[in-house]
């Protein structure tokens, strides 16, 4: 039955340790009811209860967001009850009320309990200021300033919850939800006299008019748009969003400024996606274009939404329209109802980009908005090492329960033994308060106070108090400050200092914090050869804004057969007002272009620019002339084969490209940098400049074969507008693998140049594409196109159809080369992703980019290796494997031996190898050098010939169902604790949190969240450390964060020294004190042998009062500060080191015990040898017998002393403040006792009054002290001398080569050559895994040059050479320009004659129709041979 009993206790502990005090505090959002926004209509009688109010389920949240954990009226009980949350806060107030009794009272009782006040208020004040810091970055979010319509007539009905007063917050939201609201006056109320600016209106000259009346009154009886804040956005308003801004709620859209009601917004904060987004108008609100339109009461209607839900992808809502015939509307007949979904949504967080204006209804705000509710409350978070002394607390109480038991039980035996026997000093203990039997309890309760400080109050104070100094340590370390903009690293909440040096598993979102969010064309291979671009420092110093070449012939937009008014302008020049004035410039006479504003920098290389000014010039007959033609088509393929649309920069008057995806942008720009000038578009026709021609080259669009994640490629079909070369061109961008299993048979040279170009690309981390193109014969084109109209007007299988035609015309493609982009990284990413792997942390990427995005980056970064194999799970797939036979295939197919379809088996391998293993058999401790190990760890038998290890990636429909059960839960967290590393894309901000607490929970491991948007602050609250970074996605993560650093690389040196020294010197501080109060209450317990258990003192009081305050506080609190395991540059050159803390061989239970045993074994030394010493011979010179405090007193001299050095023992770097804190305290002691004996009675009466006379002169005291400090020295210094001389550590190794050899840069050797086990058995394992890796039986690798990629929903195997591309998939933008170009081809009827067709083809020469033109003239010269041969 014990260990049921054990089983119980211990059931008990884990639900106690695991209560969180913001259950109690912070109601768990539930999702409102469906919802009815009425718009320029009264709310309807049922919405009402009897007394007027509207109902509660009809009462919408409030904007108002808060991240703040405290209010004025919680703060008091919710800080009490986290910090009661330490057993030892519970048992210091226990201790002081008993001390509130007469019976009990040792001093002042509010003496007693001013130190647990001290410790309460002091903690209580950090909180506060924490707090205070969240409070003020929650308004300024909250008063973020927004356009909602206002004046006239227009009333919005909707009511909502009353906006919290911080001060009284989770008070007044419960009182309007339960009560329910009365409608008042939903108008915005007018502003002041005087603040007529924060109106605006729709045009200039409204605004003049009616901005200012008479005697400075303004005149604001017309609709207009308020300047108002976000907390005072309301479900049901208009609002107007400008280009640049945020949305401050979940909104439909009504208008845009753009031509068919387009938006383009990005999505960064919510699913970490750079490329823009389009979406488009509701056709039923596209009238809605002022703030007159907005309030007209003729413009009423309902709109029906769903509950709040945490899709971000999914809405069901619809507009309903009422009748306009009276009678129907009062007959109830409905009228219209128009569908609404996310297309025409934007939610909290996008921001507008491109976009003039938009104008919309809000439909969800504050705590139902989808962005919230991706988000979780603010979590009080306890340190590791706070959670584990609790138990360790425990078993002191236990320990202190127990010594007052035994002094209450032989207490009482004693006295019932002497009473009867006329003891003197139980005279008259025959009473009822004062007996045998009641003095046993009463010298219980006196025993708790003697033996109090088994728990030192101190101690809390004390981590307090180092725990903000490391916290400035942080704030003040230069290293890890951002000279760019002088931030420097926050510590925002500074009590999990010590959990930055025990992580395991870092979670890190992608862009933002990994990348810069730009790019840069990096290299390109052009017909076999490569140009890898100028070097760094010459971009860098090129300026934004590049001149480019003139155009000098056919620049007339006249003569453009353009019979439309869109134009590729950008946004903003479709507004309904134009103003002479502001009319945007026209792109052909831009003199130069601007870099936009995802590039960093201007393409250029000499050698380019040189072969290309030869290949202008060169002679159509000369060797040079293949290559021109190719230089011609690879650039005319990045200029023409994208959707960018082309602007004018108001301030310099440059031509700038606007790209929803940063890949186009970056593409198009390194065009025009190489003098591929893409001009512009007008409705159909691309024109283009190029350094062959000094004319104007038109292009008109005829096909868009559009991107998709399936397809991986995008296509054109052009016609050239030219009166000698009118051919049709099918230009081509995609993976590398798609490419070229479309292209012509043949040119096997070029095909393998270019594939080893792409396998270069790739392995540097950059994204690739391959570019091809084909000449489409007349004939050809028309039979396809009939072909492509008839299945893009299919009713059934559209997509299918449309994939399959499409698939037609895209074969037989030629080979033009490659691109290499660079998504440009955070500076150090690379780096410090490598050296946190060596660290043995595992690094988890999750992001909400697409697959290729995620897995180009995982190269970029390091987390990938070139020997790296990826396994791919992906959900979604109708004709794939599902997700869980996905899981179990790649368990069976890489991880045979780990057995991970047994639960039980693989949890207990993996938590072996993580808590149990030793330097032979745990390869996490020593990540050193995969190169060189040959085979991972992670590699099962039937891989033997793998060149390097796995890397999961798996997409958040995979995730979904993953999660869903706890089968597939189990099995994904023990298939990815195999793997080197986990990247996760596409998954939403809640499957972020999911993720981590899967591995927080199942593992029970530390973990580390890190990210820069608002997307990432759900991860960020679920892990043991939140990092957030200041980035270009605002500072939401920073305000829900615990640290906030300015660049991901600082995060090495966060955790690598300064985590690493904080658990260290905490850890180490901790023991030390629990040890010196061990000494202490060690002396008074053996003392009680003496003293009948009477729970007497052996010391005089004052002493005991201030051991914890003077005598013995300095020297640990000096470790906490002052100690260095090793010095900052050695914990940076080798990460390998940080495995100490990641395993938490600083602190536990273990040396809780040794320590423990240390204090008893001293005490004893102590107390006995001095006892003896003085009570064998008198030791005063008369004779006469020694008193209590006579020797007692150089018990407490030897204590102070041991405790102290003891101390300093343990520390193990001694600078002047630590010699000043271990002396301070023994200095202190000897002066209080000289002048605390020199007192004399006539001041105040002292028991300690003349003992200068009798403990100084005495031999006794100074032989006793240096005997009892050597002897109480001697077990631990022994036991360290020989650790360090016969079996030193890594740790104790690298302080001796720092001592012995301080300029040797270790960041060059590993380790010192011979000195370190683990160099030791890091060689066996090299040698034993070459032999492994030989022997073992298993799969050849695809290629010897790289890992092979394999997608487990399809079975597919494949090499990965860098392909990614990033766009919008079936966008607004994209339909909007199938739509044009289909319009356009119906206007258009028939292709050109066959007679035109016959013409065309006889003037280029029947040879020469697969060419790609240079110059007509060039061309024509061309021998076919020669065309034939490329």
């Amino acid at each position: 039955m014990a260990p049921v009993a054990l089983s119980g206790f211990a059931s008990w502990y884990n639900k106690l340790a695991a209560f969180n005090v913001e259950d109690l505090f912070v109601r768990k959002q539930e999702p409102g009811p469906r919802r009815t926004v009425f718009v320029n209509e009264n709310l309807p009688e049922d919405y009402h209860d009897h007394k007027g109010r509207v109902k509660p389920e009809h009462v919408y949240a409030t904007n108002q967001v808060l991240t703040s954990k405290y209010t004025i009226i919680t703060f008091l009980p919710r800080n009490l009850l986290e910090q009661f949350r330490r057993v030892a806060n519970v048992f210091f107030l226990g201790i002081a009320i008993l001390q509130f009794f007469n019976k009990f009272s040792t001093i002042s009782p509010g003496l007693v309990i001013l130190p647990l006040l001290i410790v309460l208020g002091i903690t209580a004040v950090k909180d506060a200021y924490e707090d205070v810091k969240r409070h003020q970055s929650d308004r300024r979010v909250n008063h973020t300033p927004v356009r909602v319509l206002a004046g006239g007539d227009w009333v919005n009905p909707n009511v909502m919850v009353k906006k919290s007063r911080t001060f009284v917050r989770g008070i007044i939201p419960r009182m309007g939800k339960t009560k329910g609201a009365h409608v008042k006056d939903n108008k915005i109320p007018e502003p002041a006299p005087g603040e007529h600016m924060d109106n605006e209106y729709d045009d200039a000259h409204e605004e003049e008019q009616h901005g200012i009346s008479l005697f400075g009154h303004h005149g604001d009886s017309r609709p207009h748009w308020h300047k108002a804040i976000w907390e005072d956005v309301r479900v049901g308003d208009f609002v107007k969003i400008k280009d640049h801004e945020s949305l401050p709620a979940d909104i439909v859209i009504c208008a845009t400024s753009e031509e068919e009601n387009v938006a383009y917004v990005e999505t960064k904060n919510l699913d970490g996606e750079t490329n823009l987004k389009s979406r488009n108008a509701c056709p039923a609100l596209t009238h809605l274009r002022t703030a007159s339109d907005c309030a007209d009461l003729r413009n009423r209607f309902r709109l029906e939404c769903d509950r709040p839900d945490v899709n971000m992808f999914k809405l069901n809502a619809a507009l309903v329209f009422d009748s306009k015939d009276e009678k129907e509307r009062e007959a109830g007949v409905g009228g219209e109802t128009h569908p609404v979904d996310m297309q025409m949504t934007l939610l909290r967080g996008t921001v507008l980009r491109n976009t003039a204006w938009i104008i919309g209804i809000v439909m969800y705000t504050g705590d139902d908005t989808r962005i919230v509710m991706n988000s979780g409350g603010t979590p009080s978070k306890r340190s590791k090492v706070e959670r584990q002394m609790n138990p360790q607390v425990f078993i002191n109480l236990i320990i202190l329960a127990l010594m007052a038991v035994t002094c209450a039980i032989v207490d009482s035996v004693l006295e019932h033994r002497y009473y009867p026997l006329g003891a003197p000093w139980l005279y008259n203990d025959n009473q009822p308060d004062d007996n045998p039997s009641i003095n046993g309890l009463v010298t219980w309760a006196f025993a708790l106070i003697t033996f109090q400080n088994i728990v030192p109050i101190s101690l809390y104070i004390s981590i307090e108090f180092v725990r903000t100094c490391q916290a400035a340590f942080i704030y003040f370390d230069s290293d890890i400050c951002y000279d760019k903009t002088g931030q420097a690293t926050v510590a925002r909440s500074w009590n999990l200092s010590d959990d930055l040096g025990q992580i395991e598993y870092i979670f890190s979102d992608k862009t933002g914090t990994l990348t810069q969010n730009s790019m840069i064309f990096r290299e390109c291979s052009i017909a076999g050869k490569v140009y890898r671009g100028d070097p760094e420092s010459v971009r860098e110093k090129q300026p934004d804004v590049q001149p480019v070449a003139p155009i000098t012939k056919g620049a007339n937009p006249a003569s453009l057969p353009s019979s439309s008014g869109e134009s590729s302008t950008a946004a903003g020049s479709n507004d309904d007002q134009k103003d002479p004035a502001t009319t945007v410039p026209d792109p052909l006479a831009a003199g130069a272009t601007k870099l936009p504003p995802q590039v960093i920098h201007h393409f250029s290389d000499a050698t380019l620019a040189a072969d290309l000014q030869a290949s202008a010039s060169a002679d159509p007959n000369s060797p040079d002339a293949a290559h021109a033609r190719s230089l011609n088509g690879f650039f005319s393929v990045l200029a023409l084969c994208h959707t960018v649309l082309t602007g004018i920069d108001p301030e310099t008057g440059a031509l700038e490209y606007k790209a929803q995806s940063p890949d186009e942008a970056a593409l198009v720009q390194a065009a025009a940098d190489v003098g591929f000038v893409f001009r512009g578009r007008d409705v159909d026709v691309l024109m283009l400049q190029t350094p062959f021609s000094e004319e104007l080259e038109r292009y008109q669009l005829l096909n868009i074969l559009e991107f998709t994640s399936a397809r991986k490629r995008m296509s054109v079909v052009l016609r050239k507008l030219d009166e000698q070369d009118g051919r049709l061109f099918l230009l081509c961008k995609g993976a590398d693998n798609v490419i070229y299993e479309r292209l012509k048979e043949g040119a096997d040279e070029l095909k393998a140049d270019t594939e080893r170009h792409l396998a270069e690309f790739a392995s540097g981390g950059l994204r690739t594409l391959t570019l091809a193109y084909k000449v489409i014969q007349e004939d050809e084109y028309a039979a396809w196109s009939e072909r492509y109209h008839a299945a893009s007007v299919a009713m059934e299988e559209r997509e299918e159809k449309i994939e399959a035609v499409s698939d037609e015309l895209e074969q037989d493609l030629r080979l033009l080369g490659a691109t290499a982009i660079e998504d440009r990284l955070q500076d150090g990413v690379p780096e410090a992703i490598a050296d946190l792997k060596r660290a043995g942390i595992k690094i988890w990427v999750a992001t909400g980019d697409k697959l290729e995005t995620a897995i180009a980056i995982g190269h970029s970064t390091n987390l990938i290796g070139r020997e790296s194999n990826i396994i791919v799970i992906r959900g979604g797939n109708v004709s794939g494997r599902p997700v869980y036979q996905q899981l179990v295939h790649a368990a069976e197919e890489f991880f045979t031996e780990a057995d991970l379809l047994n639960p039980h088996h693989a949890h207990l391998r993996s938590r072996h190898s993580q808590d149990h293993s030793d330097y032979g058999h745990d390869d996490r401790q020593y990540p050193l050098q995969r190169v060189e190990t040959g085979l991972s760890s992670i590699v099962g038998s039937n891989n033997g010939q793998r060149p390097g290890g796995f890397v999961l990636v798996i997409d958040g429909a995979a995730l979904a169902h993953a999660l869903a059960d706890e089968q597939s839960k189990g099995l994904l967290l023990r298939l990815a604790t195999q793997c080197e590393g986990v990247i996760c894309c596409r998954v939403s901000p809640l499957q972020k949190a999911l993720i981590v607490k899967l591995v927080k929970d199942g593992l029970g491991a530390m973990t580390l969240a890190i990210g820069d948007g608002a997307n990432d602050v759900s991860m960020i609250q679920a892990a043991d450390v939140g990092v957030g970074i200041s980035g270009e996605e605002g500072l939401q993560a920073v305000n829900a964060s615990d640290y906030a650093i300015a660049q991901f690389r600082f995060l090495k040196r966060l955790l690598l020294v300064h985590g690493h020294w904080s658990y260290a010197r905490n850890g180490n501080m901790i023991l030390n004190f629990f040890y010196k109060n061990i000494v202490c209450i060690g002396v008074l317990w053996w003392f009680q042998i003496y003293c009948a258990w009477s729970s007497n003192y052996v010391f005089e009081y004052t002493y005991l009062l201030f051991w914890n305050s003077f005598w013995t506080l300095a020297p640990v609190i000096a470790i906490g500060l002052f100690d260095r395991i090793v010095d900052a540059h050695v914990l940076m050159d080798l990460p390998e080191l940080y495995r100490y803390g990641r395993e938490g061989r600083w602190f536990g239970m273990k040396w809780f015990s040794i320590y423990m045993f240390d204090g008893v074994v001293q005490s004893a030394i102590i107390f006995f040898l001095i006892l003896y010493a003085y009570i064998s011979v008198s030791a005063r010179t008369d004779g006469w017998q020694v008193t209590l405090y006579e020797f007692s007193t150089t018990m407490v001299f030897s204590a102070v002393i041991v405790a102290n050095l003891f101390n300093g023992l343990n520390t193990n770097v001694w600078t002047g403040w630590v010699f000043f804190a271990v002396f301070i305290g023994i200095a202190l002691l000897l002066v209080y006792t000289a002048v605390y004996c020199a007192i004399s009675p006539g001041w105040f009466v002292t028991p300690m009054y003349g003992m200068n006379q009798f403990l100084w002169p005495s031999a006794f005291f100074w032989l006793c002290l240096p005997l009892t400090i050597c002897l109480s020295l001697a077990p631990r210094y022994l036991a360290k001398a020989w650790k360090f001389g016969f079996a030193p550590d890594d740790i104790d190794i690298m302080r001796y080569i720092r001592k012995m050899e301080p300029d040797r840069d270790l960041s060059k050797d590993a380790f010192a050559p011979g000195s370190s086990s683990l160099v030791r058995a890091s060689s066996s394992r090299r040698t034993s895994r070459t032999s492994l890796a030989s022997a073992l039986p298993g799969r050849q690798s695809i290629d010897p040059r790289s890992g092979s990629r394999t997608d487990m929903s399809t079975g597919t195997r494949s090499i990965h050479r860098g392909f990614d591309f990033s766009t919008e998939e079936g966008g607004v933008a994209m339909q909007r320009m199938q739509t044009n170009l289909s319009e356009r081809r119906q206007s258009r009827g028939n292709l050109a004659t066959a007679t035109e067709q016959n013409t065309h083809r006889n003037r280029r020469g029947g040879a020469l129709g697969h060419v790609f033109s240079v110059r007509r003239g060039f061309l024509r010269k061309k021998a076919s041979s020669s065309a034939e041969g490329r």
